[in-house]
């Protein structure tokens, strides 16, 4: 199993390198959200530092997040806890055994995709950004039955969430260029899988273009 230090630098891919999408879904400001997983300085600090996938995934994560604030589709973050013990991580310590103890500085995220004073931060333990959360409800008093997912790792999180979300009955759209992995590899067979059987995948420029111009205040 590769250690997650050891990533090495790859090329985010571009529209033209997308999976076909199976699911003629299309993002609508007005049923869908947006959430960032595991976007904390702990979970980045695994890739290097000024290379791609890492530059271009806080950038379109600014950009995503950016674009969503300024007409209204609600933010929310997936955050890991300053403790995860072994009983919380359940059968995960046989893949990650050692039980992280997050301080202050790796809980805190880059300034540049840090959660705004109207952003929902919510505590995730599993990969799967709905289990034991209140994400669902969240959707729901929200009126949104669209999910827009960005974030690491997207072969665990961002799969396992985008998947839940489907079978929630919730549509799910994994941005392809504001997601990144422990391997371009991995990153692919992610977006393969979601074109193929759960969601939509699409890039930062794509979803950004398709949304309404904000209103002048």
């Amino acid at each position: 199993m590769q250690d997650f230090c050891e990533i090495e630098p790859y090329p985010m891919p571009d529209a033209g390198e997308l999976p076909r999408n199976t699911a003629s879904w299309s993002p609508d400001p007005n049923r869908a959200a947006l959430v960032l997983l595991d976007l904390q300085h702990g979970s980045l600090r695994a890739f290097p530092s000024g290379e791609a996938p890492l530059t271009d995934l806080v950038r379109n994560v600014a950009a995503l997040r950016e674009a969503c604030e300024a007409i209204g589709v609600p933010v929310a973050y997936a955050a890991q806890p300053g403790l995860l013990t072994e009983a919380q991580q359940g059968l995960g310590t046989d893949f990650r055994p050692r039980a992280e103890l997050l301080g202050p500085a790796d809980r805190a995220f880059p300034g540049e995709i840090a959660p705004g004073p109207a952003d929902w931060v919510f505590t995730k333990r599993r990969y799967s950004a709905f289990h034991e959360t209140s994400l669902h409800w969240w959707l729901r008093e929200a009126g949104r039955d669209q999910l827009v997912i960005a974030g690491v790792h997207a072969h665990l999180g961002v799969l396992t969430t985008a998947v839940d979300a489907f079978t929630r009955d919730l549509q799910p759209f994994v941005v392809a260029d504001a997601v990144a992995d422990r391997s371009a590899a991995d990153h692919r067979l992610t977006l393969g899988y979601v074109a193929g059987s759960c969601g939509v995948t699409l890039t930062t420029k794509q979803l950004v273009a398709g949304l309404p111009a904000p209103r002048n205040s």
